[in-house]
């Protein structure tokens, strides 16, 4: 039996005290009954705080505590166990054990401090210095847990734990360091669980865990810092997550989580900064909106039907080095894009996440993919210019201009379209100059040809006379029945000097001066005949157009018609 000498300050002692003193220099663990969670007020299994407290300062008087500390599981722990501001240098375990009232332990320096299975009706304990780890593995929490100050040298572990506190902080840990991990897997936490300002060495894991908060955010870990890997795989949480300029030096791994906070905040992640990826994939689902406004991510690895729905996403100013494991296709990405309502927020449009996407994508190589990203985003930025003009006609006339722009040039984006427009109007050119020619609808564009005789003498029918002004004669006309004027002249021995009709060269000379030879100064449309005139606009057309596709070609290869 251990010297029981200056224990009797406490009286006689129960049943459960005496296996606990009787345990404590030997370094085995003391199981009081069977060693699982007791009742409260089983009289068999109570340990008061006080004597824990002797025993844990390690009194003068009091028994020797074994090297390895306290290892006490099944006990009924009644009154306060405060011990603020104590530095115990041994490892405490109270396992499994209930208590009656909310350890104490501010400002304490400790080494690893267990509560696993046990039953607490909270945990004050802010400023407190663990050398070693803290947990709580299994426990169940029905009060606060504050750790605010906090240094612990290990991991803070909450696996399997209950976190009761709906009408409050469940757990607030504001600006606590952790050497290592933060640790809630399968935990269910109801209540506010707060990290702002916390430094965590490893990872911030809640795989599995479920949260709950009825109103607000649920996960509060506003300017975060973590070294390793924020995790919430197959998280249920209801509530916000709030990541707000947060430091993460790993990954933010959303894979199968379920966030719900509708018509809210369900992630803010604005501004914060990701070395990894970001994962969200295989069915998470993120009810209520998802900001990464100024979010800064290594990578992003996501199936885009796991984006929460139009209206409820926010990447503004949002970069990311790549696009991991997830749909490339402009197609799809724009359809991502699309998702952002900036007019919920009282703006108009957002262009860098336009911007972003193309760059990533034209890096990877896509670079058709790049140019109908940014296609799209000119037209959107130039509609929602439109929206900004207050007066009607500058609003048509910025529609004329910007529909110009985006068939002939696509906003400057793809210049060579203009290619294909003057390629299309080239063709049709030839077209209507080889329908005008079988129409005899063309002339001769040179004066002196439409003053020789041949000319003039083939308007005129065979066997009718006609004067000569030029020559003061009269003379015989040469265009037979149904003959044509440019039939007719093209029957006489004069007319084989003259160039050649060519309505592909001449279509080349009227869309752009030069390409056809010169075709243009030797025929025209003869605007004597409806069809003729209707030729002639048709070039008039034709030399506008070449001038202003070539103009909007070169502009768009100088990117001077883009909305930047």
């Amino acid at each position: 039996m251990t010297d029981k000498a200056g224990l009797a300050r406490f009286g006689a002692l129960g049943p459960a005290e005496i296996v606990m003193v009787d345990g404590i220099g030997t370094g085995k663990s003391d199981r009081i009954g069977a060693g699982g969670l007791p009742d409260a007020g089983d009289e068999t299994c109570r340990v008061r705080a006080d004597l824990v407290r002797f025993l844990l300062l390690g009194h003068p008087d009091a028994p020797r505590m074994h090297e390895k500390g306290l290892r006490l599981s099944g006990a009924w722990i009644t009154g306060v166990l405060d011990l603020e501001g104590c530095r115990v240098p041994r490892d405490i375990g109270l396992l499994d054990c209930r208590f009656e009232r909310t350890p104490v332990l501010r400002s304490a320096i400790i080494d690893t401090l267990a509560f696993d299975g046990s039953d607490l009706p909270g945990f004050d304990a802010n400023r407190l210095e663990a050398r070693g780890d803290l947990l709580f593995r299994g426990a169940t929490v029905r009060g606060p847990v504050s750790l605010t100050g906090s240094r612990i040298g290990g991991d803070l572990v909450l696996d399997g734990s209950t976190l009761d506190y709906a009408e409050g902080s469940a757990c607030v840990a504001e600006r606590c360091a952790v050497r290592g991990g933060v640790f809630l897997r399968g935990a269910t936490v109801a209540g506010r669980f707060a990290l702002p300002g916390a430094r965590i060495g490893g990872d911030l894991d809640l795989t599995g865990a479920t949260l709950h908060r009825a109103d607000g955010m649920v996960l509060d870990s506003d300017s975060v810092q973590v070294e390793g890997d924020v995790v919430l795989r197959v998280a249920v949480i209801t509530g916000g997550v709030s990541l707000v300029t947060a430091q993460v030096g790993g990954d933010v791994n959303l894979t199968g989580a379920q966030i719900s906070h509708p018509g809210d905040m369900a992630a803010h992640l604005d501004r914060t900064v990701v070395k990894g990826a970001l994962f969200l994939r295989k069915g998470a689902r993120i009810n209520g909106t998802l900001s990464l406004n100024g979010a800064n991510l290594g990578a992003i690895l996501d199936d885009p039907a796991c984006w929460p729905a139009k209206g409820d996403l926010r990447l503004n100013r949002c970069l990311y080095g790549a696009l991991l494991g997830g749909a490339i296709e402009a197609r799809t990405r724009l359809d991502w894009l699309a998702r952002q309502t900036p007019e919920r927020w009282g703006e108009d449009f957002w262009p860098q996440p336009y911007e972003q996407l193309a760059a990533v994508l034209g890096q990877m190589g896509h670079d058709e993919d790049k140019r109908r990203v940014l296609v799209t985003k000119e037209r959107l930025a130039r509609r929602a210019r439109r929206r900004r003009a207050r007066n009607p006609l500058t609003r048509l006339r910025l529609a004329l201009i910007d529909g110009l722009m985006g068939l002939t040039v696509g906003y400057g984006r793809k210049p060579l379209r203009a290619m294909f427009w003057i390629l299309l109007i080239w063709v049709t050119g030839t077209g209507v100059y080889a329908h005008l020619d079988d129409e005899g609808a063309l002339r001769p564009n040179a004066p002196v040809i439409l003053r020789s005789p041949e000319w003039v003498l083939c308007a005129t029918p065979a066997g009718t006379g006609t004067t000569l002004a030029s020559v003061g004669q009269n003379r015989e006309g040469l265009a037979r029945p149904a003959e044509t004027q440019l039939a007719c002249y093209r029957r006489q021995p004069e007319a084989s000097a003259y160039p050649k009709f060519n309505a592909a060269m001449l279509s080349a000379d009227a869309l752009l001066p030069g390409l056809g030879g010169g075709q243009v100064n030797y025929w025209s449309p003869d605007t004597r005949s409806e069809i003729g005139n209707a030729g002639k606009w048709f070039m008039y057309f034709q030399t506008a157009a070449g001038v202003a596709l070539g103009l909007l070609a070169v502009a768009g290869f100088s990117g001077i018609v883009k909305t930047n």
